[in-house]
């Protein structure tokens, strides 16, 4: 059996997986991908991506491009069953520099993904290769694979990933169970073409008769899910001809111009895997979580899996960091997963209500919560959608004790800055692919030992000085800083960010989460701590 090795390897060609390639390729890491399919399913999946994975996006320079084919800003609203608007999200803010609900298509997505993989010359998609076994020890992952030419052959890996998605073929091998529950009433999918109802929003019908879904595509599509009642005939229910009276019940004659592009039932699970980390293995997306769609957060969650884990597999093989790190993405990640599919549980239990009395009350409360200027605000800025904080794995919090406003290991905000050459960017672009400290009117790297300097330069390091607006002593004078990057906080985002903490230093991570906040007098020996977390 031919013998082939690599660093790692990544089992699923979805979003996933290439957005993972897309990383390894960045760091330097020879990495294969095997995909089982031989090319990109031709209609939409998810449909929904928020500001974090469009940053996550952004660090692998695909955010921009993937963006051309979304649409940004779209509401989400909740009516009821005399299809009266009863709640409504709408976010405005756009803390981490990216619009914060998004409507897009998968395989437009995907297609992006893989057009622009090919400038990582570390980094090979295998499509119609499937994954047979695997095995592992203390020094590495042992695949085998049945190639597209129907030859088996064997691929030697320092570290492999899971992106195979619900039905992981990986997890499986590593004997990991997928615990939660099954949903018992499935529903059915209806995506068509040629579209032209005047809806630029995605509408959960909460009719207690039948619940259904309206979401709003780009490029004059629309999805449409209806839930399928008890007693009902799944196949019945899934032939075009039942399909479009359902639809015509909502939009009349203008159902007769839609192309239906495809029509499947689903079940819906609530699983989370018992562990994202076996060995050197690790599960990311729906091979570690699966969640109803109705909190939008599926394929999000998987790119947030992907930023925690990359970086930290790079930093590993690289020799950096320790192969004890990879604990952390575990320890990191799996509780916000699972807050998440908590989350779509809920937010699909509001929807499902098939008992009109009960659905009557549900209607009066979101009523009331209308009728409350704080709660009304907190609905529409989708603020009850958990937020990933890091209590424990690779960030230092200098106080023993936590505080509910403690902002350490949580994303930092990503606002818009102004560079030396006077161009606005956003704040990522100049935070670079490793560890960044930025100081608040102070330069970070003037504070450090030379061991510590030493140190984070092999990480990459970069140290930037953040200066008020206009605070040099011309247009073309702006403050400088030796050793560091100097950059103007134009619109007083990171100026706000740091009067909340009141200290002057943050240390931030490959990821954007925030790793440390500290003063220059202590910043060289939090510096050590978080070294020592590494190492």
């Amino acid at each position: 059996m031919k013998q082939e090795k690599t660093q790692v390897v990544i089992v699923g060609g979805g979003p996933n997986g290439i957005t993972a390639a897309h990383y390894m390729g960045m760091y330097g890491i020879d990495c294969i991908v095997l995909e089982l399919a031989d090319g990109i399913l031709p209609y939409p999946r998810a449909v929904g991506m928020d500001d974090e994975a469009l940053r996550v996006l952004q660090g692998i320079g695909i955010a921009e491009l993937a963006v051309r084919d979304m649409i940004c800003d779209v509401p989400l609203r909740y009516y009821n069953a005399r299809g009266v608007c009863f709640a409504e999200v709408k976010p405005s803010a756009a803390q981490y520099g990216w619009p914060m609900r998004n409507i897009f298509m998968q395989q437009l997505l995907e297609g992006t993904l893989r057009e622009n993989l090919g400038q990582h010359t570390s980094v090979e998609l295998r499509q119609g290769h499937e994954l047979l076994e695997l095995e592992q020890d203390g020094q590495g992952v042992t695949l085998q694979v049945r190639g597209a030419d129907g030859e088996l052959y064997q691929l030697q890996a320092d570290y492999a990933i899971g992106a195979d998605g619900g039905r992981s073929t990986v997890r499986k091998k590593l004997g990991i169970e997928l615990l939660g529950l099954t949903h018992p009433r499935k529903w059915v999918v209806v995506d068509t073409a040629n579209d032209t109802l005047d809806a630029p929003y995605t509408a959960l019908h909460a009719d207690p008769q039948r619940p259904f879904v309206c979401i709003y595509l780009p490029y004059q599509q629309r999805r449409w899910e209806f839930m399928l009642m008890e007693g009902e005939d799944e196949a019945k229910m899934c032939e075009e001809a039942t399909i479009r009276k359902l639809i015509h019940g909502h939009i009349g004659d203008a159902v007769d111009q839609l192309n239906v592009i495809r029509i499947r039932a689903y079940t819906h699970h609530s699983r989370v895997a018992a562990r994202f980390v076996e060995g050197r293995v690790a599960l990311v997306g729906d091979a570690a979580h699966i969640s109803p769609p109705w909190a939008g957060q599926g394929l999000n969650s998987g790119l947030r899996d992907v930023a925690n884990v990359a970086w930290k597999l790079a930093a590993i093989i690289q020799g950096r960091a320790a192969p004890s790190i990879l604990a952390s993405y575990d320890q990191e990640r799996r509780g916000h997963a699972t807050e998440l599919v908590a989350l779509a549980d809920n937010m699909g239990a509001v929807l499902g209500l098939t008992n009109p009395l009960m659905a009557g009350v549900r209607d009066w409360l979101f009523q009331a919560v209308n009728s409350v200027d704080n709660l009304r605000s907190h609905l529409l800025e989708f603020k009850f959608k958990p937020k990933a904080t890091i209590t424990k794995g690779l960030v230092y919090h200098e106080r023993a004790e936590l505080r509910e406003d403690d902002l350490v290991g949580q994303l930092f905000i990503q606002p818009n800055i102004e560079d030396a050459q006077g161009q606005r960017r956003r704040l990522d672009e100049v935070l670079g692919n490793g560890y960044a400290v930025l100081g608040y009117r102070v330069n970070p790297r003037a504070h450090l030992s030379e061991p510590m300097a030493e140190y984070w330069a092999r990480w990459g390091t970069r140290f930037i000085q953040v200066n008020r607006s206009r605070s040099g002593v011309g247009r073309n004078q702006p403050l400088t800083a030796n050793d560091a990057v100097s950059v103007e906080d134009v619109d007083n985002r990171l100026g706000e960010w740091f009067s909340k903490v009141r200290d002057c230093i943050v240390v931030v991570r490959p990821d954007r989460f925030v790793a440390a906040i500290t003063t220059p007098e202590r910043l060289d020996g939090v510096l050590r701590k978080l070294a020592e977390q590494l190492s």
